[in-house]
């Protein structure tokens, strides 16, 4: 038996690019970025920035393209594959390529409304409760 997941949680490279198979399947593909933070030998703090390219399919790539935006903060889950390829120069070059099976928004981001705010404003608005601000505990 053999296991292939990955959960990454960082920010998108660049705005999503949506396209659509010859058979009308969504396909939404972006690049996303996690970093850590890591002592170096001299004991300086480093952030270490490993790069992934994610693809989405269906329902999930559509919602990606309308409310995902470059430096946004996601939550994805999927397989991890290796691309291996070679550049213009001829050198071999690899890419780290998941091929998402779920995605969550996370916060707001750069300041916009989150997504199920933006629903709201478009007609769809979620049950709310009503509460008031001393209802909350801090």
């Amino acid at each position: 038996m053999s296991f292939n997941k990955v959960i990454l949680v960082g920010n998108l490279g660049r705005d999503p690019e949506l396209r659509y198979t010859p058979q009308g399947t969504p396909v939404c593909s972006f690049s996303m970025a996690t970093n850590e933070r890591r002592k170096d030998k001299t004991g300086e703090m480093q952030d270490q920035t490993t790069w992934f390219r994610v693809t989405l399919w269906g329902r999930q790539a559509e919602t990606a393209s309308q409310y995902l935006t470059k430096g946004r903060p996601v939550y994805i889950e999927g397989r991890l594959r290796v691309e291996e390829w070679t550049d213009r120069d001829g050198k071999p070059r690899h890419t780290l390529e998941v091929h998402a099976t779920d995605m969550q928004f996370i916060g707001g981001g750069r300041g916009e409304e989150p997504p199920m705010e933006k629903a709201a404003a478009a007609g769809a608005a979620p049950e709310q409760a009503d509460v008031a601000d001393d209802d909350i505990p801090f």
